[in-house]
């Protein structure tokens, strides 16, 4: 969206942008683009192309991500691979980790630890791929490509001075494959380590030359590794850092091995901190080992004292799975130093094994008036197989009915497994617009191909709304998708929208396929499922989040009827909240019982609530809400007084402050003003927005941190029992095991805080210390 926003600025620089339809033919695009040059025609002396996908994308796209690398990239060209790496699936339907999967196509790995990183190796990047022919992948996690901060710019200049490869690195307007293997694993790769090591991308960042004992890590382990540090109250100056030498990788494939070697020179142990699977200390053990050192150091990392897959293995030093903690790296390091004591009394519950207690959860959910509220339902004695979207939400809302999502293209295939070898009849398949455009397509062309008895249930609404409400990257419409569906030979089609006025007698006669309003869905889907063959059904009505922010701008027309609950009427059952699904209903407390109201600021003007029976129901047509009075100002004026300035210190300790509520609540706009203003004034700050399913109401969180310098800022992710302020801005959030797990102890709450609501305790406060809690009005 940011691409799009931005298109004259990249077009003057001679940018393309160029969105893919799916992942892997963008990754086959990119590979042609370092032809250009080698065939008659060229305009230019060659082309950098940057290709970027989450960890779902990258498994998609590996047959040209290895195509491409063997083939290799253009002189005057070159080649930068983005990896969205979402290490514990907040937002992914798995847990990727992508190095692997480049290394399987021979791609180096570059592995930024901050945004700084970002910036800088992206640079080295082109240029390592320009030098040694090779594709070059850069690993982005959560933490860091959702992370904001301080950088600079320019700072480093290209490198002038690197010896030749020793053979043939670019790319040939044809060559056999095994000659191409052997190019990239002979001279390509080895050269992109001869750049590894002349850029310095890895480097001793604590040299200390009397130690004892090492940590190699990268990336967001590096961060979370200073992070522990810094709590444990280590230094580089202080007695135990000064026995400590820490290694920063940089490119964690393929591993430099002469830095390795000479960081190892002296050391008893070494401690290699990661996330999930080993790929530092894999290489690390046999760099070392291939060296033949007089006095080899011991290689300590997911476990200890066996090798990581053997059945009699140690117990767990570090954990092979989900993302490590700030806690967990410091109790390794406490353990690691042989320091007395306990490195910190909270250590969490993945190290004591202490359970939580149960915690409210706000659970995701589908927004005022969305049209998957309706087209989601399905009639009794039947189920659906889920798809990648935000119809997704429908496993949580009636788990018996929808279930087993597969990945993005294979929609409603997991039937064809299942259905020469069950007595069911017939099941529906959810799948999005935009599913449907990218690989979808292909799954309804498997199903037809299989005469699969099922009902594909594509369902229109406009948008890729899960990932921001960005537009189909192409043309797509009801109307052309049923002349694609009806080409492929579906003899069953049908369309059921909330607008029938839409389709006049003209667009009907062009469709041929039967029209419903949306009332009739059940009986529609009841009609499809006793087809004896494959249907489609395509429910149409645009994303209601989309159409309300296109209203705002004026680019859709905004229906000027509102709903209203007359209180007096209302009997409080709820049947509007059943029938419609909707968050704009909301309850409302009277002196005879909870009713219900509807909120006019989220109200997305669905109307599906007044399908139930209720007289208490008013449509209103033209009016508008009655804007609130200020007190002694003008309705709809609010008076802010005039506030002291602070007085800032000089020197402070780093303040950590987790903002917790839901999407669309400001909580990301809070951490952009806090870290900007203490820019202003010459402070340093770091912000990390966990957003996952916030655009579905879910649990959204701002991480900021404030320091004096930037020197004290490292991990952006607030750990537990680091926070020293929670602003709540979601009661349910704030009061979630994940919030009061990271309070810090020690505070007392302040006396202004409202009591009507009971005191939001933590860990550590359950075991007698007071902590500070700052909690909003929700």
């Amino acid at each position: 969206m940011e691409l799009w926003r931005i298109q004259p600025l990249l077009q003057a620089m001679n940018v393309r942008f160029q969105p893919g339809v799916n992942e892997d033919l963008a990754a086959t695009a990119i590979w042609g683009t370092q032809y250009v040059g080698t065939f008659p025609g060229a305009t230019v002396e060659g082309v950098f192309g940057i290709w970027y996908g989450k960890g779902p994308g990258v498994d998609r796209s590996g047959d040209p991500l290895k195509h491409g690398n063997l083939a290799g990239t253009s002189a005057a060209g070159g080649v930068l691979v983005l990896a969205g790496d979402d290490h514990s699936a907040k937002s992914s339907t798995t847990a990727h980790q992508s190095d692997f999967s480049l290394i399987a196509a021979g791609i180096p790995v570059l592995y930024p630890a901050n945004v700084q990183d970002i910036i800088d190796f992206g640079l080295r990047g082109i240029e390592m791929s320009r030098h040694s022919g090779c594709w070059v992948g850069m690993k982005l996690v959560t933490d860091v490509v959702e992370s904001a901060s301080e950088v600079e710019v320019g700072q480093h200049g290209p490198i002038d001075a690197l010896p030749a490869g020793n053979g043939p690195l670019h790319i040939r307007a044809f060559e056999m494959a095994p000659v191409a293997e052997e190019r990239l694993y002979v001279h390509k790769l080895p050269a992109a380590v001869q750049f590894a090591r002349a850029a310095g991308l890895n480097r001793l960042v604590w040299p200390a030359p009397d130690a004892r004992v090492g940590i190699v890590t990268a990336g967001k382990s590096y961060a979370d590794t200073m992070q522990a540090l810094q709590r444990l109250g280590i230094d580089a100056a202080s007695p135990h850092g000064a026995a400590l030498r820490v290694l920063k990788i940089g490119m964690v494939w393929p591993l430099e091995d002469e830095i390795v070697r000479a960081f190892a020179q002296g050391l008893d142990t070494i401690l290699v901190i990661e996330e999930k699977r080993p790929l530092l200390e894999s290489q690390l053990k046999s760099i070392l080992f291939d060296a033949r050192m007089a006095r080899a150091p011991v290689v300590r990392g997911k476990f200890d004292g066996a090798p990581e897959w053997s059945a009699s293995r140690g117990a767990p030093v570090l954990p092979i799975c989900n993302e490590l903690t700030v806690l967990q790296i410091a109790d390794a390091i406490h353990r690691l130093l042989g320091l007395p004591g306990q490195a910190v009394p909270e250590v969490n519950a993945a190290l004591t094994g202490a359970a939580e207690p149960a915690a409210p959860l706000r659970r995701p959910s589908f927004c005022a008036g969305c049209p998957h509220n309706t087209s989601t339902r399905l009639p009794d004695g039947s189920r659906a197989l889920a798809g990648i979207g935000c119809h997704t939400i429908a496993m949580l809302n009636d788990p018996k009915k929808t279930h087993t999502v597969s990945h993005m293209g294979g929609e409603g295939m997991m039937w064809m497994g299942q259905a020469p070898f069950t007595s069911e009849p017939h099941v529906f398949a959810n799948m999005g617009d935009g599913t449907y455009f990218h690989s979808g397509y292909l799954a309804i062309r498997q199903a037809l191909a299989a005469n699969l008895r099922m009902t594909y249930k594509l369902l229109f609404n406009g948008f890729v709304s899960m990932t921001g409400g960005q537009p189909v990257d192409g043309e797509l419409s009801v109307d052309k998708a049923v002349a694609q569906l009806r080409a492929e030979g579906i003899r069953k089609l049908v369309v059921v929208t909330d607008d029938v006025t839409a389709y006049d007698p003209r667009r009907r006669a062009a469709l041929d396929v039967p029209v419903y309003d949306r009332a009739a869905l059940e009986a529609v889907q009841r009609e499809l499922r006793e087809y004896a063959g494959l249907s489609v059904l395509i429910y149409d009505q645009a994303c209601a989040t989309e159409a309300r922010r296109l209203r705002k701008r004026g680019k859709l027309p905004d229906p000027p009827v509102r709903t209203y609950i007359d209180p007096e009427v209302c009997e409080g059952c709820g049947d509007c909240g059943d029938q419609s699904g909707c968050l704009a209903i909301e309850p409302l407390e009277t002196a005879l019982g909870r009713k219900r109201q509807i909120n006019q600021s989220s109200c997305n003007k669905d109307m599906s609530c007044v399908r139930g029976f209720c007289p208490s129901f008013v449509t209103l047509d033209g009016a508008k809400p009655r804007r609130p009075e200020a007190k002694g100002g003008t309705p709809g004026e609010l008076k802010i007084p005039a506030l002291p300035d602070p007085a800032i210190p000089g020197d402070f300790e780093p303040a950590s402050i987790l903002v917790a509520g839901i999407g669309g609540t400001g909580v990301v706009t809070i951490g952009a003003v806090l870290t900007m203003a203490a820019h202003l004034d010459g402070k340093a700050g770091s912000s990390l927005d966990i957003t996952g399913l916030s655009q579905k109401y879910g649990a959204v969180g701002s991480h900021i941190r404030i320091a004096p310098s930037a020197a004290l800022l490292h991990a952006a992710r607030i750990g537990n029992s680091e926070a020293d302020v929670l602003l709540g801005c979601d009661l349910i959030v704030a009061a979630g095991a994940d919030a009061l797990a990271r309070l810090r102890p020690g505070w007392r709450a302040p006396s202004s805080i409202p009591r009507s609501f009971p005191p939001v305790t933590s860990p550590a406060s359950r075991t007698g210390r007071p902590m500070r809690q700052v909690s909003g009005s929700g």
